[in-house]
């Protein structure tokens, strides 16, 4: 694979220093659009400036350096200034979500506990509502913006963030992102896409995941250029507001996993008048890409002009600052394995790749330090163990499942995706990405059980239970069937398993 091979000016370059630059020009920077409306509301970058020095003299004067700042906001143009200003100020930002219903609360205490930040900056009308709170909680909206301050001398190797994974397999851990590692997953999306500062990126991708993060407040930074987004609840309500937005915008860069491109796909009989055909890249990620997905996606929007090319597969993880490998111009790859269609994620930009026991490994100036708190690094030898399992084949990365997941029945290994994809196949009644496949364990030992998100449940259960049987030769130890809201899901979108298992088996009484 190719070398590692970010230029040294990029790895020697503070960040910070990017955002003065842009300030010198009077440009659009970041749009939040809201509904109804819709609304855009935008800040220049001199704008941006000037509201980043504010929140940076206000942290100067309640915190010291390398303490921890919380950010419980809305995703709207505060998210933004607030990252930044943390930075700037010279201080290490975690971004959380909003802490609403039980799981996100309980995020948001568990991230808490681990980095004990010393202050939090809040959305206005989410002061009161943020859990075990420190001594300090500003309100973004309160700052008053400042034009003289100046950003903190920091070493590269410094911590930047703390970017809380999205705990699918087990608890929340915060990877230590250097303000190198920003800096170089930044040049690499620049690199694969061919993007500028006449770019935009747009989208809807929560902030407080580091595709979000990266890819519409970070690297539009780097660049100087036009970020456009709004939330990601006015994406669930309406999936196409996020393609009308990408049809808005010529030459947009776009992410989001692969729930969102079935969701998508689905809402397209309702669209028209759009031109998708100068959109520069829609990157599926941060959950297992299904063949089905891209070929459906690229078919709903053919008619609008959007090219197949653009369709780019991606793989990443929060541990390597988001950016480990993805499809380039040529598009989606798609190639069939004993029977099984598997959607390649491209090639490494500006990393290493190597497989170990079909573990996927990485090596490069984006992979994080370690994790808040704990002992030594999480790499061995500079080599990033991500936990992924995948091979190599004509120069491309291929992801097979996670190795943690691995269920193993009567000595036979079982992916969980495999067992999950011939559930979705097995009742029209069933939903895409809504099945949750995982090992449990009783007086019978090892099994398998699923919980299925499905639209009715007539013959749903029957059909499932033969469709796993005939294709992997496994009798189910329990079937769930429940809508497809139900099954739980990681602040990214994933499926997530172990919740799943907790629920419905820890529930019943049984433990593994």
């Amino acid at each position: 694979m190719p070398p590692a091979d970010v230029p040294e000016e990029v790895l020697t370059t503070p960040f910070t220093d990017y955002l003065l630059r842009n300030a010198v020009e009077d440009r659009p920077a970041f749009t939040c659009r809201t509904f109804p409306g819709p609304a855009d509301h935008t800040l220049s970058w001199p704008q941006v400036l000037d509201r980043v020095r504010g929140v940076a003299r206000e942290l100067r004067l309640r915190t010291r350096p390398g303490d921890r700042v919380a950010i419980v906001a809305r995703q709207d143009l505060g998210y933004v200034v607030a990252f930044l200003g943390t930075l700037y100020a010279g201080r290490v930002a975690v971004p959380l979500s909003v802490p609403t219903g039980r799981t996100g609360r309980a995020r948001i205490e568990s991230a808490f506990a681990d980095a004990t930040p010393a202050a939090c900056l809040a959305s206005g009308d989410l002061r009161e509502k943020v859990p075990a709170p420190p001594e300090v909680v500003l309100a973004i909206e309160d700052i008053e913006p400042d034009d003289a301050e100046r950003p903190a001398e920091v070493a590269m190797s410094d911590p930047a963030y703390l970017q809380y994974t999205s705990g699918s397999t087990r608890r929340p851990a915060g990877a230590v992102i250097s303000h190198r590692a920003l800096v170089a997953a930044c040049w690499q999306t620049t690199e694969c896409y061919h993007a500028d500062a006449s770019t935009n990126l747009a989208g809807w991708v929560p902030f407080f995941h580091d595709m979000g993060l990266v890819l519409l407040v970070g690297t539009p930074v780097f660049l100087g250029a036009h970020s456009v987004f709004f939330t990601p609840m006015e994406f669930v309500r309406d999936p196409l507001r996020w393609i009308r937005l990408l049809a808005e915008h010529p030459g947009a860069i776009t992410a989001a996993p692969n729930f969102a491109f079935d969701l998508a796909a689905e809402a397209a009989g309702e669209l028209a008048d759009v031109d998708l055909s100068h959109v520069n890249s829609v990157l599926n990620g941060s959950e297992p890409i299904r063949a089905a997905t891209i070929e459906g996606f690229a078919r709903a929007f053919a008619p609008f002009g959007l090219p197949r090319t653009a369709i780019k597969p991606c793989y990443g993880l929060a541990e390597a600052t988001v950016f480990v490998a993805s499809a380039g111009d040529e598009g989606p790859t798609v190639t069939t394995f004993d029977g099984r269609e598997l959607v390649s994620v491209g090639r490494p930009y500006g990393q290493r790749i190597r497989i170990v026991d079909k573990e996927i490994r990485v090596s490069g100036p984006n992979v994080a330090d370690g994790y808040w708190g704990q002992e030594g690094a999480f790499a061995e030898d500079g080599w990033l163990r991500t936990g992924d399992l995948g091979f190599v084949r004509d120069g491309l990365l291929y992801v097979t499942g996670r190795l943690k997941d691995l269920i193993i029945v009567d000595g036979r290994n079982h992916h969980p995706q495999d067992i999950e994809a011939t559930v979705e196949a097995a009742h029209p009644n069933v939903r895409a990405g809504r099945v949750a496949a995982f090992a449990v364990r009783d007086g019978g030992g090892e099994g398998v059980a699923v919980v299925v998100g499905c639209t009715g449940h007539d013959g749903v259960e029957p059909a499932v239970r033969r469709a796993v049987s005939a294709g992997h030769d496994l009798p189910l130890r329990a079937v769930w069937l429940v809508p497809p809201g139900a099954v739980p899901r990681t602040s990214s979108g994933k499926v997530s398993r172990a919740a799943a298992r907790d629920r419905w088996w820890g529930e019943n009484g049984r433990h593994d």
